[in-house]
């Protein structure tokens, strides 16, 4: 069995919660060093999981030549550099969701990873649909639905009545995050899944809280939506909206997901506090019915592993390649220009 020897870069709530925790449970990595954003925070990582290490900076994580792959954990600003440093000094990367700041830099980690190909390159996958990804795709694709009429999606995650006192997160800084917008990338990635791409976006959104304090302790402008509403046509026929809003009050679900179609209806559903379900219905059901998911198709989250296995070359990469990754991107950056310029913007954008 080889050895894996990894090198994390950015130790945030997901890599010590989730990546961390899943490269100790597999028999013959290590987690050789670490480099957080200062030696005191990497010293703390090290101490809590047992790393041996700690490096100054990124690059010495790349120079390191016991270090065989890394985990990218910081924010999305650095996804690209990183990333593309890595693969150069003939490492394989899991890098964190979103994939970049935008589809530039995520085709720039596409070409660069081809450059490379006996190197694995991975994004970590938006994990909340795994346990009902394959019976939504057998049922589409078994004809259980018909022809596709319809995709609507509401997402409250997290969502209250807006603050005008909260602070300024990095998924709320342009020069952080990019052009995400909240789950909105996420959420899209897990329809690619069931229905494929969208064909064009058109988009509407504000910032329904207009300044937040920054870490500084200055007022700034919020310039990323807290609110946002896209629609558009999906590129396999039939057309899709998706809401999704961190500042609306009593929502009745955390996410309300419906597939429309010509013979039947999917409805995935997250009521406030409770657990996921899906459900469904054929044309002359008697409404819509709670699914049984066979423990054979309910999916979960096996990110180190899949990682580590393709490495071994004993399985391929399935969540998330950097074509997927390229792919959600695009459509990122369609609704970013939408937003700004009031338009109806084609896809795929290259």
């Amino acid at each position: 069995m080889q050895k894996v020897r990894i090198g994390l870069i950015g130790a945030g709530g997901n890599t010590r919660s989730r990546h961390i925790p899943g490269f100790k449970a597999i028999d013959g990595v290590e987690l050789v060093t670490v480099a957080n954003r200062t030696p005191e925070s990497s010293q703390k990582v090290a101490d809590e999981f047992g790393i041996p290490k700690i490096a100054n900076d990124w690059m010495e994580v790349l120079e390191d030549e016991t270090v065989d792959a890394v985990c990218i954990g910081t924010w999305p600003y650095m996804h690209a550099p990183l990333t593309i440093s890595a693969l150069e000094h003939g490492k394989h990367v899991l890098c964190e969701a979103r994939m970049a700041m935008n589809s530039d830099e995520a085709h720039e980690m596409l070409a660069t990873s081809k450059l490379s190909p006996g190197l694995v390159a991975q994004i970590v996958p938006a994990p909340h649909t795994l346990a009902f990804d394959q019976t939504i795709i057998d049922i589409i694709a078994s004809g259980g639905i018909g022809e596709v009429i319809a995709v609507d999606n509401r997402v409250t995650v997290g969502s209250d009545f807006p603050n005008p006192k909260s602070p300024l997160h990095w998924r709320q800084d342009l020069a952080l995050s990019g052009n995400n917008v909240m789950s909105m990338g996420i959420w899209y990635e897990a329809m690619m899944r069931w229905v494929g791409p969208m064909a064009n976006v058109y988009a509407v959104g504000q910032a329904v809280v207009p300044h937040r304090v920054a870490p500084n302790g200055r007022r700034v402008a919020t310039p990323i939506p807290d609110h946002i509403e896209v629609i558009g046509g999906l590129a396999q026929g039939g057309q899709m909206r998706f809401n999704v809003s961190t500042v609306v009050g009593h929502a009745p679900a955390e996410a309300d997901v419906h597939i429309f179609g010509t013979e039947g209806t999917l409805r995935l559903h997250q009521a406030k506090g409770a657990a996921m379900s899906l459900s469904y219905g054929a044309r002359g059901d008697d409404g819509l019915k709670e699914v049984d998911i066979e423990p054979a198709k309910r999916g979960g989250w096996r990110v180190e592993e899949e990682f580590i296995k393709a490495v071994r070359g004993t399985e391929e990469v399935t969540h998330t390649d950097f074509q997927t990754g390229v792919a959600y991107m695009e459509w990122t950056d369609a609704v970013a220009h939408s937003l700004r310029n009031g338009e109806r913007v084609n896809l795929p954008l290259s």
